[in-house]
């Protein structure tokens, strides 16, 4: 339907067929026009439209969670809920993860719920991303505007680790 110059109401009258090419011309082609710039605007939203630097080693690779950690006043009410909906049996705590229960996942990435280790700690689930190069990692993150929450540590018997915040998200880092 279309308002003519008049102000009265046109029907233009199309086959079906052409109706359908039409929408099906559309729905193919309009995302792919729109796509690149929206993908722009919300990079530079983000502060991500500068160039990518140091994480060469990871470039290509999937991005894994290593470790997904979930810091709540509730650990052993939540490791029952998630023993129940999942069975699965949380280890006890492990002093090398902050006390962490832990239990492995489906794809041998590990989840430890771990009782706040500081009073102003507040609850928080936070993703540690496997990556080759602990270092190479935090540096480009803190060029991308991060800050530095937890510089990066040995975990006795687990790898290294670091924790950047962006944009009031906890991000971690981990490396074997």
């Amino acid at each position: 339907m279309v308002i003519a110059p008049d102000r009265t109401r046109v029907r233009l009258r199309m086959d079906d067929s052409k109706r359908a090419t039409m929408k099906t011309g559309a729905a193919l082609l309009l995302p792919a026009l729109l796509s690149p710039g929206l993908a722009r605007c919300r990079a530079m939203d983000r502060g991500l439209d500068r160039e990518p630097t140091a994480i060469a080693s990871n470039r290509g690779l999937p991005m894994q969670v290593q470790y997904l950690e979930i810091v709540t006043p509730a650990v052993d009410a939540l490791c029952a809920q998630y023993a129940a909906a999942h069975s699965v049996t949380f280890s006890s705590p492990d002093a090398a993860l902050g006390g962490a229960r832990t239990a492995r996942l489906g794809d041998g990435a590990l989840l430890g719920i771990r009782a706040p280790l500081r009073e102003d700690e507040a609850p928080v689930v936070r993703p540690y991303m496997l990556v080759d190069d602990l270092e190479a990692a935090v540096a480009a993150a803190q060029e991308a505007g991060a800050t530095l929450a937890l510089p990066p540590m040995e975990l006795a018997g687990h790898g290294r680790c670091a924790i950047v915040i962006q944009g009031g998200i906890d991000c971690g880092f981990w490396q074997h």
